[in-house]
C-alpha cells in the first residue's frame, strides 16, 4: 500500500536514517540481510519488493531458477540502533513470477502454521514462550586441519580462571569471584559480572525494538550463561522477536 512506503519515509525521515536494511531468515534459521538507500524506497519497493539471487541462500532455490524477491513488512519497521542512519525491517520472499509467498521462507512458513490451525478448528491462537539462554565468552577459538580439530571458549567469569593472576587482559588483577559449575543461577555482584550488561541488552530490546521483556538474570553455568526472558505472543511475532533478539 502507498501510506506503507510513505511510513517506512518519515521513520527514516524524522530519524535521519538514509539506508532501510532488510532482514531475512534463510531454511536453516540464520539472519539475511539486503540494504537500500532511501532513494530506492518508494512504492513499488514496498509492494513488489527487491530482486535477489535466491541460489547463494541456503535451502532455497538452484542457479537455474534463482530469481526471487525480498519484500519489507513495514509492520516491522525500527530505526537501527547498531547501525548508524539505518532503519531496519523484517521482510518476507515472494516467488519473482506468481507473487506467491516462498514455501521455503520460514516466514511463510509461521504464517501456514496459524492459519491451518485456524482451518482445522485446533485453536484460534497458539503462543509461544522460548527461552532463549547465551553466553558471554571473552575469546573463541576453533581450527581444523587434515589431522587434527579444536575449539576452545574461555571466559573471564569462568571457574576454571580462579587460580589465575589476571583476569584475560593480562593486567587487571583476579579477584577471585567465580560462580562454581552448576552454581550460577541468580548470584549477586561481584560473582555476577554480566548485571550492566544484560540490562544494556534489555533497554535496547525495549526501547529501540519493542519486545516485551519479563526478566534477565545470571543462568546455571559458570563462564557467562545468562538469559533474557521474553513474554509469550503468536507464533509469527514470537518468531520475529527472537530473531531481532538474537
Amino acid at each position: 500500500m502507498p501510506n506503507e512506503a510513505a511510513e517506512i519515509l518519515k521513520l527514516m525521515k524524522d530519524n535521519e536514517c538514509d539506508i532501510l536494511d532488510l532482514k531475512f531468515t534463510d531454511l536453516p534459521g540464520t539472519w539475511q540481510h539486503f540494504s537500500v538507500p532511501i532513494g530506492q524506497v518508494d512504492d513499488s519497493l514496498v509492494e513488489k519488493g527487491v530482486g535477489f539471487d535466491g541460489s547463494s541462500i541456503r535451502g532455497f532455490q538452484s542457479i537455474d531458477e534463482s530469481d526471487m524477491l525480498i519484500v519489507p513488512d513495514p509492520s516491522t519497521a525500527k530505526v537501527d540502533p547498531f547501525h548508524s542512519g539505518t532503519v531496519t525491517c523484517i521482510a518476507d520472499i515472494r516467488d519473482p513470477i506468481t507473487s506467491e509467498s516462498y514455501s521455503r521462507d520460514p516466514r511463510n512458513i509461521a504464517k501456514k502454521a496459524e492459519k491451518y490451525l485456524q482451518s482445522t478448528g485446533i485453536g484460534d491462537t497458539s503462543f509461544w514462550g522460548p527461552e532463549v539462554e547465551f553466553f558471554f565468552f571473552d575469546s573463541v577459538q576453533f581450527d581444523y586441519g587434515s589431522n587434527f580439530a579444536m575449539h576452545k571458549v574461555d571466559s573471564d567469569e569462568g571457574i576454571w580462571n580462579s587460580g589465575a593472576e589476571t583476569m584475560l587482559d593480562g593486567q587487571t588483577l583476579n579477584k577471585g569471584y567465580r560462580p562454581r559449575h552448576k552454581e550460577g543461577y541468580f548470584p549477586a555482584s561481584p560473582v555476577d559480572t554480566a548485571q550492566e550488561l544484560r540490562s544494556e541488552m534489555v533497554r535496547s530490546l525495549v526501547n529501540d525494538f519493542g519486545l516485551v521483556i519479563e526478566a534477565q538474570h545470571h543462568e546455571v553455568a559458570t563462564g557467562g550463561q545468562a538469559e533474557i526472558d521474553m513474554k509469550y505472543d503468536s507464533l509469527l511475532k514470537t518468531a520475529d522477536s527472537v530473531m531481532m533478539y538474537k
